[in-house]
């Protein structure tokens, strides 16, 4: 992965990092792939909450995407 787009996702994350924090739970960035699908790890209550899956799609892949816009998607992987 180019480290220049690492650095740019982690920015992305950083900001979203203190709602999910506040929560108890927090985002790994895993893996991105060659078609630009960006695959994450929720960890702490967010790995385990019902609507995680709400989380990554409303929130953290739109938040994402709208920062980096090749990004194609973003997947929670565990």
């Amino acid at each position: 992965m180019d480290q220049d787009l690492r650095n740019k996702i982690e920015i992305a994350l950083n900001s979203m990092r203190p709602f999910l924090q506040a929560d108890g739970g927090d985002v790994e960035l895993v893996n991105v792939t060659d078609e630009m699908e960006v695959q994450l790890r929720l960890t702490g209550n967010c790995s385990s909450c019902e609507i995680s899956h709400l989380t990554m799609k409303a929130g953290i892949e739109n938040g994402l995407k709208n920062a980096i816009p090749e990004i194609t998607s973003v997947v929670a992987v565990s």
